[in-house]
């Protein structure tokens, strides 16, 4: 059986336990399993409010270590709920036990005077460390590192430095890569755990550091900083003020949700999704019908007065269109096959460009091969069509030749249109998320008629 079928099947006993209001044998039950799966278990009980209360008399009957863990893996709305119900020396000791970074998260997120009376249980020196990480820009760099991390001196020498380490370790995030500081606390070097393990005890630590490393800034977005982990493929990197001196290190897990959160956020753009930036961290289900109507209506609504040309330019046509009716039964093959090769070009740019395989400089290069793939592609749908419009559809000859015609101009027009509109749009400095598919498909329409009808004037004297 696997492990989530195993999950369900206690939670349908934990949901009798508190029905019955069994609550330490439903606290006995969730502990058969890790923190993760404690942390989905209490998800799916926050998510029914009449199992709310409940649920969080049997949060605070956890084990105090296991009581942080799992408020560590919990989205920052159920946090919340944990945090109106338990008391503040519950609180504090659960603030207090969090990692750097997660207790950051957390207090960015409590109301102004919880946040005070947690700060003033909190060691002087700490509290101001706090300060500092709050004040950072909430996307930044800053905003996800971690102060626990460990520093070497690089006069040291490795006896000196695995001392060090031993001693510091439990409360560093990662103990694998250590950073090598001078009087100045300027981030000079890096070493890793394994270059200590196989070197003599008596080297310097400043023989075995390496100066050559890539670092951080505390203002760079958490875009770049994402972009950053996928290029290097590090495990952690260091975070640098405009000094140079390091201030913190992020590690890969603080990244992963940001990468989740960047590609929700252009998914959603792409699909004309706006004004989500307050929804991001929410699941689908918890956002409410209206919110996800009032997200979706001002691109529809854009998209929709767009059509009214499209409607224009059919109205415009309309008595040379009754001249030969066969040719609408074609429209909305054209009007689709457009939208589509469009769509495939500008979701290869966006992505082109947010993986920085794709820079502004390349537009040249870009517009020539889509070019010639219009051309390939174009060809090729066209001879298809035009054996299905003469031998299937029993059509003449020449109505083959004015769709098959319009389509390889319209291809080749949607696969530069795709291609061309995300990078203009990244040129003026806007997102070209936001004006992908939907945009670029309602234009390519407009256009597929406009050529469908100029080829019908061309070929068949309309």
């Amino acid at each position: 059986m696997d492990q989530e079928k195993i999950v369900e099947e206690s939670m349908e006993k934990i949901l009798e336990y508190l029905e019955q209001k069994k609550y330490f044998m439903a606290r006995d039950e969730m502990l058969k399993f890790n923190e993760a799966d404690i942390a989905e278990i209490f998800e799916e009980l926050f998510d029914n409010e009449d199992e709310l209360e409940k649920a969080v008399v049997v949060y605070r009957l956890l084990p105090k270590d296991v009581s942080v863990e799992v408020f560590s893996l919990l989205p920052v709305d159920d946090q919340l709920k944990i945090v109106e119900g338990i008391n503040p020396k519950e609180l504090n000791y659960i603030v207090q036990e969090l990692d750097f970074d997660d207790k950051i998260d957390i207090l960015e997120e409590l109301p102004a005077n919880i946040v005070n009376s947690i700060l003033e249980n909190t060691p002087k020196e700490e509290r101001h460390l706090i300060n500092a990480f709050l004040n950072y820009p909430e996307d930044s760099a800053g905003s996800l590192m971690t102060p626990e991390y460990i520093s070497l001196d690089k006069d040291m020498t490795v006896a000196e430095a695995m001392a060090h380490i031993k001693k510091e370790g439990m409360d560093a995030e990662t103990i694998y890569t250590c950073y090598v500081k001078d009087t100045g606390r300027k981030l000079i070097g890096i070493v890793s755990l394994s270059t200590l393990v196989i070197s003599d005890d008596n080297i310097k630590i400043r023989d075995l550091m390496r100066s050559e490393f890539v670092y951080l800034n505390v203002y760079d977005d958490q875009e770049e900083v994402a972009a950053a982990f996928k290029k290097y493929d590090f495990l952690a990197m260091p975070v640098v003020d405009k000094e140079g001196r390091l201030v913190g290190i992020i590690t890969v897990d603080d990244i992963l949700d940001v990468i989740e959160e960047e590609d929700t956020e252009d998914i959603e753009r792409m699909a004309g999704i706006v004004d989500m930036a307050d929804t991001w961290d929410s699941d689908y289900l918890d956002i409410s019908v209206w919110e996800h109507a009032r997200n979706r209506l001002p691109w529809l609504l854009i998209l929709m007065v767009a059509y009214i040309f499209t409607g224009m330019i059919v109205s415009s046509f309309e008595d040379k269109l009754s001249q030969v009716i066969s040719l609408v039964a074609y429209m909305p093959m054209l009007m689709g096959t457009g939208g589509n090769t469009g769509s495939q070009a500008s979701t290869l740019i966006i992505r082109g460009l947010a993986t920085g395989e794709i820079e502004l400089s390349d537009a040249a290069r870009i517009l020539w091969k889509e070019a010639r793939i219009g051309v390939a592609v174009g060809i090729i749908l066209s001879a298809f069509n035009f054996l299905r419009v003469v031998f299937i559809d029993g059509q003449d000859v020449m109505i083959a030749v004015t769709i098959c015609s319009a389509m390889i101009c319209i291809v080749i027009f949607a696969k530069i249109l795709g291609s061309m509109i995300p990078l203009i749009v990244k040129k003026i400095g806007l997102d070209p998320a936001l004006i992908a598919n939907p945009f670029i498909s309602s234009i390519s329409d407009a256009i597929a008629l406009t050529i469908y009808f100029a080829m019908a004037s061309l070929f068949l004297g309309l």
